[in-house]
């Protein structure tokens, strides 16, 4: 478990760090992409439903981009992690695997 750990925080620093100081100049309709965000959605759509290291994810994610932004510290961390809480809530209750 702490190597996963490990391995998100240092994914999410990279993936942060080329959001904020490279694709600020790509930006598409005054907009940039949301790596992070992406990264988020995306492992906790692939994770098994009982698997909660996703929110473990938004944590991190969320952490980093706190770091790196002029916003309030702990807004990105409320946001990733209420939004991988809400994708295995619906995952939960109403997607059923066989």
């Amino acid at each position: 478990m702490f190597k996963k750990i490990l391995i998100s925080i240092i994914v999410f620093y990279f993936l942060v760090l080329i959001q904020t100081s490279f694709l600020v100049h790509f930006t598409i309709f005054n907009a940039v992409p949301n790596l992070v965000l992406i990264s988020v959605i995306i492992w906790n759509f692939l994770e098994k439903r009982r698997n909660y290291f996703g929110v473990i994810n938004g944590l991190i994610g969320g952490f980093f981009l706190d770091i790196f932004s002029g916003r309030l510290i702990g807004f990105y961390v409320l946001i990733l992690a209420g939004l991988a809480i809400f994708i295995k809530l619906i995952f939960k209750r109403y997607v059923r695997i066989q």
